[in-house]
């Protein structure tokens, strides 16, 4: 006969509806933890589409992630021309901000010099650009079709390529057009703005700007010694691509995970505070069934196991439904929610061991309790 069972079943209502809301705290850690994940995934996503090997960006900067960085668009001809580079390319990276379909739809615009390195790694529809204006590649999280136009700045742009889970560490979506474009959209004035600059004779901004090279290394030759040949330009930086992805970690998405981590140690706290306060409540109905038990010579580990097996049966299903409700949701989600497996497995094994040590409380009371406390009235 198992006693956790047989006293679940007298208090089936209470202890369900203690493992919903043991549940939707865990759904919550869960989430918190696919929140983080998706983060670092997207922001890594980005960075590693172009391929490269090198990031070549302004001196004294850290990248066109983290900071600000400007030079000027022929340093793509001087990096190409460097021993032991493959291929290079010019990016811009900007945000821009459109109305379409009666909403505001934020964005976050790549440009790139189609046939060289910086463009959208594979495609979900459609097809690359073709044009040298007017075309753009969009992912799926905008809510463009193939197809459809949007305007930026004062052109439209026809969406003929969709992409897959591209978007900025700050949660906006990527669509990428031609490096002319971008430049475009970054340095054209208004009408009123060009014509006031012209009136006071101030000479015309060269476009001409781009805020990276990306560059891919000859196999068997040293990025450090490409990176080295680019430092002698005084004007210049260059940062690897294991670099450049670990500056974005660390200056973009420190902070959140930091964040998330303290919000998911709070929740696990309040979980095991739920934990014990529902145990210990539950042991105090049945003081006198405990009681009992002693009078009759059961073993203390039969009463401990009463109130362990009790807890871990709460940790198991509130896990499991909590599981099952992000799974449902997860695509409702502003951000993306990315699960992964060990993810889950981690949060499992803590639930256990949260869930033993939340079940002290009750099994402390339980083996103080008298067994002449059966035969009170």
């Amino acid at each position: 006969m198992n006693l956790a069972l047989r006293d679940v079943r007298h208090n089936l209502g209470r202890f369900l509806l203690t493992c919903l809301g043991l549940g939707l705290l865990l759904g919550v850690v869960l989430s918190m933890i696919g929140i983080y994940r998706g983060l670092v995934d997207d922001a890594l996503t980005l960075v590693r589409a172009p391929a490269a090997d090198l990031w070549i960006v302004q001196s004294g900067t850290r990248g066109p992630f983290a900071e600000a960085s400007r030079i000027p668009g022929d340093v793509r001809e001087m990096a190409a021309r460097l021993h032991g580079v493959a291929d290079a390319g010019s990016m811009t990276f900007q945000t821009a901000e459109t109305e379409h379909r009666g909403r505001a739809l934020r964005l976050y615009v790549v440009g790139f010099e189609p046939g060289r390195p910086g463009g959208p790694a594979r495609l979900a529809a459609g097809r690359p650009i073709t044009r040298t204006h007017y075309e753009l590649i969009a992912d799926v999280r905008t809510g463009l079709e193939l197809g459809e136009r949007v305007q930026l700045g004062r052109d439209d742009y026809t969406v003929v390529g969709l992409t897959r889970n591209q978007v900025a560490s700050g949660g906006d979506p990527v669509v990428y057009v031609t490096l002319l474009d971008s430049q475009r959209l970054q340095f054209q004035l208004d009408p009123p703005a060009a014509r006031r600059e012209q009136a006071r004779g101030a000479k015309p901004a060269g476009t001409d700007t781009v805020n990276a090279v990306v560059a891919r290394v000859l196999p068997g030759v040293p990025v450090e010694r490409v990176a080295g040949e680019v430092l002698r330009w005084k004007h210049l930086a260059a940062v690897s691509q294991e670099g450049q992805e670990a500056l974005l970690l660390q200056s973009v998405v420190e902070k959140a995970r930091r964040q998330i981590g303290l919000f998911t140690g709070i929740l696990m706290t309040v979980s095991a505070v739920v934990i014990a306060l529902i145990l210990y409540t539950l042991t105090m109905d049945k003081v006198k069934e405990i009681a009992t038990l002693k009078l009759i010579g059961a073993p203390d580990r039969t009463i401990v196991g009463l109130i362990v097996q009790q807890a871990l049966a709460m940790g198991v299903i509130g896990w499991s439904f909590g599981a099952l409700l992000i799974l449902l949701v997860k695509d409702v989600f502003p951000r993306r929610v990315l699960l992964l497996p060990e993810d889950a497995g981690l949060l499992a094994l803590a639930v256990l061991v949260v869930c033993i040590v939340a079940s002290g409380l009750g099994v402390r009371l339980a083996l103080k309790v008298d067994p002449a406390t059966a035969l009170g009235g």
